[in-house]
């Protein structure tokens, strides 16, 4: 059985934000395959859905920066080891428009991924990092208020571009998996 967990902060006013890039992969992943929609499950503190028993994905519905207190639950709930889990996250070491699928590595910096290595106890899970980064070098914002802006009008295209790619991918990892 493999978890997979898109990151992002719950809520309204951080639905189409950098942050929750995580959220939209799954989204569109569910969609893809039309397997329904997610449930709320609050004792899990998640949304959940299963795809043909083999795999569980996850929205956690805690803020991003206490997302390990979620993977480390599911994970246990489900007994899937920490070696099939997947955590797809935004990353700012990554330009707008690039992916890496890794395990155990990046990136520098991520609040989420930190709280998930604490709680696991390890780096041995999967990580989609999705690129977000479209600073203009020398007038860089913050990351901290960059992560939490909306995409603009011009990036909304690409986005949806690397998303479709990185789905792609994760089906192809599934299929490979006897999925």
């Amino acid at each position: 059985m493999k978890l997979i967990i898109g990151l992002g902060n719950p809520g309204k006013e951080y639905e189409r934000t950098r942050h929750n890039v995580g959220f939209l992969v799954v989204d569109r992943l569910v969609q893809e395959l039309g397997i329904g929609s997610f449930e709320l499950r609050k004792e899990l503190k998640s949304s959940v859905i299963s795809y043909q028993s083999l795999v569980i994905l996850a929205r956690p519905q805690t803020m991003m920066n206490d997302s390990g207190i979620v993977v480390k639950f599911l994970s246990t709930y489900y007994q899937i080891p920490t070696a099939n889990i997947y955590v797809i996250h935004d990353d700012l070491d990554l330009p707008l428009g690039s992916y890496k699928i890794q395990k155990g590595i990046g990136p520098k910096l991520h609040y989420g991924i930190q709280s998930i290595e604490k709680e696991l106890g390890n780096k041995d899970f999967w990580r989609v990092r999705v690129g977000i980064d479209n600073r203009v070098s020398g007038a860089k914002i913050q990351g901290e208020k960059y992560v939490l802006q909306n995409f603009e009008e011009d990036e909304k295209k690409l986005i949806s571009e690397i998303i479709a790619k990185v789905i792609q991918d994760i089906e192809r990892i599934l299929l490979a998996s006897g999925i």
